[in-house]
């Protein structure tokens, strides 16, 4: 018995692909160059997890215009006038819309599954966009000629095609980023949208096999984006029951910037059930100071006075860069946060008495120094 440790996705982008980003969008920058920085970017990110000791990781979502929407990058029948979310230091970000039919994805997360795979045997997990995120695209005014109904069937399969690629391609596990579950509730108190949400993913995740069900987990978190949330406020005791109704393998939990951690420990050892494993969060991404091992431990071994260690793993709250122009944490910072995350679950698993996954040596053991 292990407790394992994961990250969540995006890591931020390093100081040569944020100069290509700039150059490319001014049109200094041709695309063979531009590819050329992204591999790099890539490599040195999943290199630099490997020497800290990571056993899973992320390409960092170095890739990635932003977690919501590099499905839709480049679709001609979106406008920008869409879902405005609000965070609590006063900043929005803005979702497109949809102006006419069909939904169609434009790129599929297999293809950063298989670049990142090319850079190491290490097992590469893929975070992926949930389609109830995707959801919010369509214009409350409807579409004429293209029904919600037709819409949300073109979504379906465009998200099941997501999923199954990255599984085929073969990720250790996708991940669902859920992060709108918890804004739903301030957007609509009564829960109808957020059991709306989770019937959708789940229409989507009934087309999978229980054994590729294990492989799929769902994050939640009350967004982190600049420093930081959308929806710290919204009690997690009023999500938590239609989260853990998901039909996945895996739940990635924030917890480590919560105001009453051991309070929400309690609400998910009520909900919790057998066969699943709850990855809670022990890092805080927009928290500047970066966290010890030891704190780390003292958060690992609170949540095991609640939940079982053979039903316990962790991982950060969030990801500590979710959109391209996201530049509040630094890499070097994000770096040691996920040190600390790997050697405080070591020594909790020790003190436990429970094994933690043994890094591999070799071909992807690399320095960690000058990563800034």
């Amino acid at each position: 018995m292990t407790i394992p440790s994961e990250p969540i996705g995006s890591i931020p982008r390093s100081p040569e692909l944020l100069g290509a980003l700039a150059a490319r969008e001014s049109g200094q920058l041709g695309d063979a160059a531009f590819a050329s920085v992204l591999d790099r970017a890539v490599r040195e990110t999943i290199e630099t997890q490997a020497s800290l000791g990571a056993t899973v990781v992320t390409d960092g979502e170095q890739r990635k215009p932003s977690f919501v929407t590099y499905p839709i990058a480049g679709s001609g029948n979106l406008s920008a006038d869409g879902v405005v979310i609000p965070f609590a230091d006063g900043h929005q970000r803005q979702l497109p819309c949809l102006t006419s039919g069909p939904f169609r994805y434009q790129e599929h997360a297999e293809r950063y599954v298989r670049a990142a795979r090319q850079c190491t045997n290490l097992p590469v997990k893929q975070a992926v966009i949930a389609p109830s995120a995707l959801s919010l695209l369509y214009p409350a005014s409807g579409i004429d000629g293209y029904s919600r109904e037709n819409f949300l069937d073109d979504l379906a399969d465009g998200a099941e095609a997501d999923i199954r690629g990255c599984l085929d391609a073969g990720a250790h596990v996708v991940q669902l980023d859920f992060t709108e579950g918890r804004l739903s509730l301030k957007l609509d108190p009564s829960g109808q949208v957020l059991r709306d949400f989770v019937a959708l993913n789940n229409r989507v995740l009934e087309r999978f096999s229980e054994s590729e069900r294990a492989r799929i987990g769902v994050h939640t978190c009350p967004g982190g984006d600049l420093d930081s949330t959308h929806s710290l406020d919204v009690d997690y005791a009023d999500l938590l029951p239609a989260l853990f109704r998901h039909t996945v393998g895996n739940f990635y939990l924030q917890l480590a910037g919560e105001p009453d951690p051991d309070r929400v420990l309690r609400v998910i050892a009520d909900q919790l059930r057998p066969g699943i494993r709850v990855f809670v969060g022990v890092i805080d991404p927009i928290d500047p100071q970066v966290e010890t091992a030891e704190e780390v431990r003292d958060r690992v071994l609170r949540a095991a006075r609640c939940l079982p260690a053979e039903q316990l793993g962790t991982c950060d709250d969030c990801g500590f860069s979710p959109f391209a122009d996201d530049q509040s944490t630094s890499r070097r910072t994000a770096f040691a946060k996920i040190r600390a995350r790997l050697e405080g679950t070591a020594l909790a698993a020790d003190q436990l008495g429970v094994g933690f996954p043994a890094a591999r040596n070799g071909q992807d053991a690399h320095q960690a120094a000058a990563v800034d």
